[in-house]
C-alpha cells in the first residue's frame, strides 16, 4: 500500500475520532443536565460497545474480501446517519422512548466506529517494515486518543455555544467533507486478502491472540468502570464542576493518555536497550493494578480524595497508556500477514466486549458505593489483565525491534 493511502486512511480516522469525542460528551452532558441517572445514562452507551463486538468481528470478515477502503468509507456514513436522526430527539418525548431511540442511535455509531478503527489499525500491517512497526503503531493509536480528548472539550464547548442539535449537524458536515476526499482520492483496494476466508473464520485460531484478546477485555473494562459514567458523574454532581472542567478534565486526560501512547517506544528504551515487549506488557499491568489500588484506597478511607482523583488517575493514564501501546504492537506482532484484518477485527471485538461490560458497571458500581467501588472493580480488572498477561507467549523472532527503530532513527 502506497503511503499517500496510509495518509488518507489516517486522516479518516481521525476525523471520525474528533466526532466520537464529542458525540460521547455530547450524549453524557446533556442527558445528565436532563436529569437522567447514572445508570440510565450508562445504558445509553451499552448498545454503542455492544456493537462493536458483532462489528469487528464481522468487520474484518468484510474488510479482508472487500479491502479495507470500503468499511472505513462504510464507518463514516454510518456516523452521518447517526448524528443527523439523534438531532431528532426532542425533550418533550416520554422518557423510555428517548432512552431507546438514543441506545439505537448510539449502536449504529457504535458499528461505524469499529468500522473505521478496525480499517485503519489494520493498514498499518500493510505498510509498516517489521522495525518501525512498533513506532507507527504507536503513533497512530497515541495520536487517535489524543484527537479523542479533543473531541471531548469540542463536544462540552459545542454543547455550550451552538447547543445538542447544532452540535450534531456540524460534525455530519465535517464527516461529509472527509468521505468525498476518500471517494475520490482513495481508490485501491487496501488489506484485501488473496483468498475468501470462510464466515468461521472470524474466531482466531492462534493461542497467543486469544491471550491477549481476553487481556485486552480486562484491560478497557478496567478503564471504563470508572471513566464512562462514574468518574464525570461524581465530578458534576459531588464535586459541583460545570459541564465545560468536566469535559475539560477529561479530555486533557484521553490527550495525555496519547501522548503518552505516541510516546511509548521511546518510554520502554529508557530502562533497556533491547525491549522484550511480551515481558513489558507483564511488568506495566502489574505497576497498572497496584496504580488502580492505592486510588481506591485513598477514596474509600476519604484520604485527599481530589488530589486521589486529579493526580492519581493521571497517573493510572500514563501507565494504562504504556499498557494499550504494547497491547496494539503485540497483536500486529503475532497477527498473520494475510489474516491481519481478521486477527484485528477479533481482538478489537474483545476490546469492545470489555467496554460493554465496563460501561454497565461504571452505572451500577457507582450506584451501589460511588466512586470507591468503581475503583475497587478497575482494579480487580487489572488484576485480571496480568494474569493473562503472564500466559502470552514470546515474541515471535521475525518480528524483533532494534533500538533504532524504537526511538525513530532521531
Amino acid at each position: 500500500m502506497k503511503l499517500r493511502n496510509y495518509a488518507l486512511v489516517t486522516a479518516g480516522y481521525w476525523t471520525f475520532t474528533l466526532t466520537d469525542g464529542a458525540l460521547r460528551m455530547l450524549v453524557l452532558l446533556h442527558f445528565n443536565d436532563l436529569g437522567y441517572s447514572a445508570v440510565a445514562i450508562a445504558f445509553l452507551f451499552l448498545a454503542y460497545e455492544f456493537m462493536g463486538i458483532l462489528t469487528n468481528l464481522l468487520g474484518g470478515w468484510v474488510g479482508s474480501r472487500r479491502g479495507l477502503n470500503r468499511t472505513l468509507v462504510a464507518g463514516l456514513v454510518l456516523q452521518i446517519v447517526a448524528l443527523m436522526a439523534l438531532s431528532a430527539e426532542s425533550s418533550s418525548w416520554e422518557r423510555w422512548l428517548s432512552v431507546a431511540f438514543v441506545m439505537a442511535m448510539q449502536a449504529l455509531s457504535g458499528v461505524a466506529k469499529d468500522l473505521t478503527k478496525m480499517s485503519s489499525k489494520s493498514a498499518v500491517k500493510t505498510v509498516a517494515g517489521d522495525g518501525s512497526l512498533f513506532r507507527l503503531v504507536a503513533i497512530l493509536t497515541g495520536s487517535k486518543n489524543a484527537l479523542k480528548g479533543v473531541g471531548f472539550f469540542l463536544g462540552a464547548a459545542l454543547l455550550a455555544g451552538v447547543g445538542y442539535d447544532g452540535a450534531l449537524w456540524l460534525m455530519s458536515g465535517a464527516l461529509a467533507a472527509m468521505v468525498v476526499v476518500l471517494l475520490v482520492f482513495l481508490n485501491e483496494d487496501i488489506g484485501k486478502s488473496k483468498k475468501k476466508p470462510p464466515l468461521r473464520s472470524v474466531l482466531s485460531k492462534s493461542t497467543a491472540i486469544n491471550r491477549l484478546s481476553v487481556a485486552r477485555f480486562f484491560l478497557f473494562g478496567s478503564r471504563d468502570i470508572w471513566f464512562v459514567v462514574a468518574l464525570p458523574v461524581f465530578l458534576s454532581d459531588v464535586l459541583g464542576w460545570s459541564d465545560r472542567t468536566v469535559g475539560a478534565f477529561l479530555a486533557l486526560w484521553v490527550i495525555g493518555y496519547g501522548v503518552v501512547q505516541s510516546s511509548a517506544p521511546r518510554i520502554l528504551t529508557l530502562r533497556q536497550t533491547a525491549v522484550d515487549e511480551v515481558r513489558s506488557a507483564r511488568e506495566w499491568a502489574l505497576v497498572l493494578a497496584v496504580v488502580a489500588a492505592t486510588i481506591a484506597s485513598l477514596v474509600a478511607f476519604d484520604v485527599a480524595v481530589k488530589i486521589a482523583i486529579v493526580a492519581g488517575l493521571i497517573v493510572f493514564g500514563v501507565v494504562f497508556a504504556m499498557n494499550s501501546s504494547l497491547h496494539s504492537f503485540l497483536v500486529l506482532a503475532f497477527s498473520d500477514d494475510d489474516e491481519v484484518a481478521l486477527d484485528v477485527g477479533f481482538y478489537y471485538s474483545a476490546n469492545a466486549a470489555g467496554r460493554l461490560v465496563g460501561t454497565l458497571l461504571s452505572g451500577l458500581l457507582y450506584l451501589w458505593g460511588g466512586l470507591a467501588l468503581a475503583m475497587w472493580g478497575a482494579t480487580a480488572f487489572v488484576v485480571l489483565t496480568w494474569l493473562f498477561a503472564l500466559r502470552l507467549p514470546p515474541m515471535p523472532s521475525n518480528v524483533r525491534v532494534s533500538l533504532a527503530d524504537l526511538d525513530g532513527g532521531d
